[in-house]
Protein backbone atom coordinates (compact mmCIF):
# COMPACT_ATOMS: atom_id res chain seq x y z
CA UNK A 1 0.00 0.00 0.00
CA UNK A 2 1.33 3.51 -0.90
CA UNK A 3 1.53 6.21 1.37
CA UNK A 4 -0.05 9.53 0.49
CA UNK A 5 2.67 11.23 2.37
CA UNK A 6 4.97 13.30 0.00
CA UNK A 7 8.73 13.37 0.99
CA UNK A 8 10.24 16.40 2.64
CA UNK A 9 12.05 18.43 0.59
CA UNK A 10 15.01 18.88 2.82
CA UNK A 11 16.25 21.33 -0.49
CA UNK A 12 13.78 23.92 -0.37
CA UNK A 13 14.40 24.25 3.32
CA UNK A 14 18.27 24.44 3.03
CA UNK A 15 17.56 27.26 0.78
CA UNK A 16 14.60 29.02 2.51
CA UNK A 17 15.80 29.48 5.91
CA UNK A 18 19.17 31.59 4.81
CA UNK A 19 17.10 33.95 2.77
CA UNK A 20 14.20 33.82 5.44
CA UNK A 21 16.89 34.54 8.48
CA UNK A 22 18.63 37.36 6.51
CA UNK A 23 15.33 38.99 5.32
CA UNK A 24 13.64 39.02 8.88
CA UNK A 25 17.21 40.03 11.09
CA UNK A 26 18.45 42.44 8.73
CA UNK A 27 15.49 43.99 6.99
CA UNK A 28 12.05 43.37 8.69
CA UNK A 29 13.13 43.52 11.93
CA UNK A 30 15.05 46.73 11.84
CA UNK A 31 12.52 48.38 10.48
CA UNK A 32 9.70 47.31 12.66
CA UNK A 33 12.24 48.96 15.45
CA UNK A 34 12.52 52.08 13.76
CA UNK A 35 8.53 51.98 13.19
CA UNK A 36 8.34 51.79 16.75
CA UNK A 37 10.76 54.35 18.01
CA UNK A 38 9.03 56.63 15.36
CA UNK A 39 6.12 56.84 17.51
CA UNK A 40 8.01 57.67 20.87
CA UNK A 41 9.42 60.99 22.42
CA UNK A 42 12.78 61.84 22.00
CA UNK A 43 12.62 62.35 25.60
CA UNK A 44 10.03 60.23 27.22
CA UNK A 45 8.89 56.75 25.79
CA UNK A 46 5.50 57.76 25.65
CA UNK A 47 3.39 57.02 22.40
CA UNK A 48 3.51 60.49 20.74
CA UNK A 49 2.67 61.52 17.11
CA UNK A 50 5.02 64.44 17.17
CA UNK A 51 7.58 63.21 15.21
CA UNK A 52 5.25 62.88 12.35
CA UNK A 53 3.16 66.36 12.89
CA UNK A 54 6.84 68.10 12.86
CA UNK A 55 7.49 67.10 9.11
CA UNK A 56 3.98 68.92 8.62
CA UNK A 57 4.11 71.82 11.04
CA UNK A 58 8.38 72.72 10.01
CA UNK A 59 8.09 73.70 5.84
CA UNK A 60 11.87 73.66 5.65
CA UNK A 61 11.03 69.68 5.91
CA UNK A 62 8.42 69.06 3.86
CA UNK A 63 9.79 71.38 1.36
CA UNK A 64 12.71 69.40 0.81
CA UNK A 65 10.90 66.31 0.33
CA UNK A 66 9.13 68.76 -2.45
CA UNK A 67 11.91 69.35 -3.97
CA UNK A 68 13.47 66.35 -3.49
CA UNK A 69 10.33 64.46 -5.09
CA UNK A 70 10.56 67.48 -8.08
CA UNK A 71 14.22 66.98 -8.79
CA UNK A 72 13.78 62.49 -8.74
CA UNK A 73 10.76 62.72 -11.33
CA UNK A 74 12.93 65.00 -13.16
CA UNK A 75 16.02 62.64 -13.03
CA UNK A 76 13.68 59.51 -13.91
CA UNK A 77 12.45 61.27 -17.17
CA UNK A 78 16.34 62.23 -18.62
CA UNK A 79 16.96 58.61 -17.68
CA UNK A 80 14.03 57.69 -19.57
CA UNK A 81 14.63 59.94 -22.27
CA UNK A 82 18.48 58.39 -22.77
CA UNK A 83 17.41 54.59 -21.80
CA UNK A 84 15.26 54.64 -24.62
CA UNK A 85 16.99 54.97 -28.05
CA UNK A 86 20.07 53.46 -26.42
CA UNK A 87 17.77 49.72 -25.66
CA UNK A 88 16.30 50.49 -29.44
CA UNK A 89 19.85 50.35 -30.77
CA UNK A 90 21.01 47.55 -28.64
CA UNK A 91 17.77 44.97 -29.82
CA UNK A 92 16.71 46.52 -33.33
CA UNK A 93 19.88 47.44 -35.02
CA UNK A 94 23.16 46.41 -33.45
CA UNK A 95 24.71 42.78 -34.30
CA UNK A 96 24.04 40.01 -31.96
CA UNK A 97 28.16 40.14 -30.91
CA UNK A 98 27.77 43.71 -30.92
CA UNK A 99 24.49 43.53 -28.14
CA UNK A 100 26.75 41.48 -25.63
CA UNK A 101 29.77 44.33 -26.23
CA UNK A 102 27.31 47.14 -25.19
CA UNK A 103 25.82 45.75 -22.27
CA UNK A 104 29.23 44.79 -20.72
CA UNK A 105 29.61 48.73 -21.74
CA UNK A 106 26.84 49.63 -19.66
CA UNK A 107 27.53 47.16 -16.82
CA UNK A 108 31.32 48.06 -16.47
CA UNK A 109 31.02 51.06 -14.49
CA UNK A 110 28.44 49.55 -11.97
CA UNK A 111 31.24 46.89 -10.68
CA UNK A 112 32.88 50.06 -9.24
CA UNK A 113 30.93 52.06 -6.17
CA UNK A 114 28.48 54.98 -6.16
CA UNK A 115 31.39 56.36 -3.95
CA UNK A 116 34.54 55.85 -6.56
CA UNK A 117 32.23 57.00 -9.20
CA UNK A 118 31.18 60.22 -7.72
CA UNK A 119 34.60 61.31 -6.99
CA UNK A 120 35.34 60.30 -10.79
CA UNK A 121 33.04 62.95 -11.60
CA UNK A 122 34.27 65.24 -9.18
CA UNK A 123 37.65 65.07 -10.21
CA UNK A 124 36.65 65.85 -13.98
CA UNK A 125 34.38 68.80 -12.88
CA UNK A 126 36.46 70.47 -10.25
CA UNK A 127 38.58 73.98 -10.57
CA UNK A 128 41.61 72.46 -10.86
CA UNK A 129 39.61 69.22 -13.00
CA UNK A 130 40.74 67.60 -16.03
CA UNK A 131 37.65 69.62 -18.10
CA UNK A 132 38.82 73.22 -16.92
CA UNK A 133 42.41 72.04 -17.40
CA UNK A 134 41.66 71.06 -21.01
CA UNK A 135 39.13 74.22 -21.47
CA UNK A 136 41.65 77.08 -19.87
CA UNK A 137 44.32 75.18 -22.18
CA UNK A 138 43.04 75.43 -25.58
CA UNK A 139 41.38 79.12 -24.71
CA UNK A 140 37.76 78.85 -23.99
CA UNK A 141 37.92 80.00 -20.34
CA UNK A 142 40.23 82.41 -19.49
CA UNK A 143 40.17 80.83 -15.69
CA UNK A 144 39.32 77.68 -14.22
CA UNK A 145 35.07 77.72 -13.52
CA UNK A 146 33.65 75.75 -10.71
CA UNK A 147 31.20 73.06 -12.39
CA UNK A 148 30.71 71.31 -8.27
CA UNK A 149 28.11 71.97 -6.15
CA UNK A 150 25.14 72.89 -8.40
CA UNK A 151 21.43 71.81 -9.30
CA UNK A 152 22.80 70.94 -12.59
CA UNK A 153 25.80 68.90 -12.29
CA UNK A 154 24.20 67.30 -9.30
CA UNK A 155 21.07 65.82 -12.20
CA UNK A 156 23.77 64.56 -14.09
CA UNK A 157 25.63 62.41 -11.40
CA UNK A 158 22.15 60.95 -10.67
CA UNK A 159 21.16 60.37 -14.33
CA UNK A 160 24.93 58.69 -14.46
CA UNK A 161 24.58 56.69 -11.48
CA UNK A 162 20.88 55.28 -12.61
CA UNK A 163 20.80 54.77 -15.81
CA UNK A 164 21.30 50.91 -15.71
CA UNK A 165 18.53 50.61 -13.97
CA UNK A 166 16.50 51.74 -16.81
CA UNK A 167 18.36 50.37 -19.42
CA UNK A 168 18.03 46.74 -18.42
CA UNK A 169 14.30 46.70 -17.59
CA UNK A 170 13.87 48.49 -21.15
CA UNK A 171 15.72 46.07 -23.57
CA UNK A 172 14.39 42.64 -21.30
CA UNK A 173 10.75 44.04 -22.49
CA UNK A 174 11.71 45.41 -26.11
CA UNK A 175 13.87 42.32 -27.17
CA UNK A 176 10.36 40.55 -27.24
CA UNK A 177 8.99 43.24 -29.73
CA UNK A 178 8.47 41.98 -32.90
CA UNK A 179 10.43 43.34 -35.90
CA UNK A 180 7.44 42.76 -38.63
CA UNK A 181 5.20 45.63 -36.96
CA UNK A 182 7.63 48.39 -37.01
CA UNK A 183 8.67 46.96 -40.67
CA UNK A 184 4.81 47.27 -41.62
CA UNK A 185 4.52 50.94 -39.95
CA UNK A 186 7.51 51.89 -41.87
CA UNK A 187 6.27 50.58 -45.05
CA UNK A 188 2.75 51.85 -44.69
CA UNK A 189 4.05 55.62 -44.65
CA UNK A 190 3.88 55.86 -40.75
CA UNK A 191 6.85 58.46 -39.41
CA UNK A 192 9.42 57.55 -37.01
CA UNK A 193 7.85 59.36 -34.10
CA UNK A 194 4.11 57.54 -34.63
CA UNK A 195 5.89 54.38 -34.67
CA UNK A 196 7.27 55.55 -31.27
CA UNK A 197 4.46 56.59 -29.80
CA UNK A 198 1.89 53.88 -31.04
CA UNK A 199 3.92 50.53 -31.42
CA UNK A 200 7.16 51.17 -29.21
CA UNK A 201 6.46 53.10 -26.04
CA UNK A 202 3.08 51.40 -25.21
CA UNK A 203 4.51 47.69 -25.75
CA UNK A 204 7.59 48.20 -23.69
CA UNK A 205 5.45 50.22 -20.86
CA UNK A 206 5.51 47.61 -18.58
CA UNK A 207 9.26 47.60 -18.68
CA UNK A 208 9.34 51.84 -18.54
CA UNK A 209 7.26 51.76 -15.61
CA UNK A 210 9.57 48.99 -13.93
CA UNK A 211 12.72 50.58 -14.61
CA UNK A 212 10.70 54.31 -13.73
CA UNK A 213 10.19 53.03 -10.07
CA UNK A 214 13.24 51.56 -9.65
CA UNK A 215 15.54 54.77 -10.92
CA UNK A 216 12.48 57.24 -8.96
CA UNK A 217 13.11 55.11 -5.67
CA UNK A 218 16.84 54.80 -5.60
CA UNK A 219 16.96 58.45 -6.84
CA UNK A 220 14.49 59.68 -4.32
CA UNK A 221 16.72 57.60 -1.30
CA UNK A 222 20.04 58.49 -2.76
CA UNK A 223 22.36 60.27 -0.37
CA UNK A 224 25.95 60.48 -1.63
CA UNK A 225 25.01 61.94 -4.92
CA UNK A 226 23.63 64.77 -3.82
CA UNK A 227 25.67 65.53 -0.70
CA UNK A 228 28.56 65.07 -3.04
CA UNK A 229 27.72 66.85 -6.53
CA UNK A 230 25.17 69.12 -4.91
CA UNK A 231 27.07 70.25 -1.99
CA UNK A 232 25.88 72.07 1.19
CA UNK A 233 22.94 73.74 -1.38
CA UNK A 234 21.87 70.43 -2.20
CA UNK A 235 18.62 70.19 0.49
CA UNK A 236 18.15 66.13 -0.65
CA UNK A 237 15.67 64.95 2.11
CA UNK A 238 17.71 61.93 2.96
CA UNK A 239 20.27 64.32 4.36
CA UNK A 240 17.18 65.52 6.60
CA UNK A 241 17.01 62.19 7.67
CA UNK A 242 20.85 61.42 8.39
CA UNK A 243 21.28 64.71 10.23
CA UNK A 244 18.71 63.50 13.01
CA UNK A 245 20.24 60.55 13.21
CA UNK A 246 23.51 61.14 13.10
CA UNK A 247 24.31 64.70 13.76
CA UNK A 248 21.51 65.56 16.62
CA UNK A 249 21.11 61.66 17.47
CA UNK A 250 17.43 61.73 17.25
CA UNK A 251 16.25 58.66 16.29
CA UNK A 252 12.95 59.26 16.44
CA UNK A 253 12.41 61.67 14.45
CA UNK A 254 14.97 60.16 11.49
CA UNK A 255 12.61 57.15 12.13
CA UNK A 256 9.53 59.02 11.45
CA UNK A 257 10.80 60.99 8.82
CA UNK A 258 12.39 57.47 7.19
CA UNK A 259 8.98 56.48 6.93
CA UNK A 260 7.56 59.37 5.81
CA UNK A 261 9.73 58.53 2.88
CA UNK A 262 8.59 55.44 2.48
CA UNK A 263 4.54 56.09 2.38
CA UNK A 264 5.05 59.56 0.63
CA UNK A 265 6.92 57.57 -2.44
CA UNK A 266 5.06 55.01 -2.42
CA UNK A 267 2.50 57.19 -2.75
CA UNK A 268 3.39 58.87 -5.87
CA UNK A 269 4.13 55.51 -7.76
CA UNK A 270 0.64 54.93 -6.97
CA UNK A 271 -0.48 58.18 -8.87
CA UNK A 272 1.74 57.39 -11.95
CA UNK A 273 0.79 53.71 -12.04
CA UNK A 274 -2.62 55.16 -12.13
CA UNK A 275 -1.97 57.97 -14.70
CA UNK A 276 -0.38 55.62 -16.86
CA UNK A 277 -3.21 52.96 -16.37
CA UNK A 278 -0.25 50.05 -15.46
CA UNK A 279 -0.75 47.18 -13.34
CA UNK A 280 1.97 47.09 -10.47
CA UNK A 281 1.72 42.90 -10.52
CA UNK A 282 2.62 43.21 -14.55
CA UNK A 283 5.40 46.16 -13.91
CA UNK A 284 7.59 43.97 -11.67
CA UNK A 285 6.99 40.46 -13.51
Amino acid sequence: MKSDRQPIRWSFFIFFIPVFLWLFLLIVLPHLELLRMSFLGSRTSTFTLNNYKAFFTEPIYWLTFVRTAMYSILVTFIVLVISLPVAFYITKISSFKLQGLLMVLILVPFWVSELIRVYGWMILLRESGVLNSFLVGIGIFKEPVEMLYNDVTMVMGLVYTSMLFMVVPIIGVMGNLDDSLIEAAHDLGAKKIVIWKEIIIPYCMPGIMSGSIIVFMLVLGSYLTPKLMGGKNALWFTEQIYNQIIVYFNWNQGSAFGFLLLLLSSLIIWIALKLTRQEFSKVVK
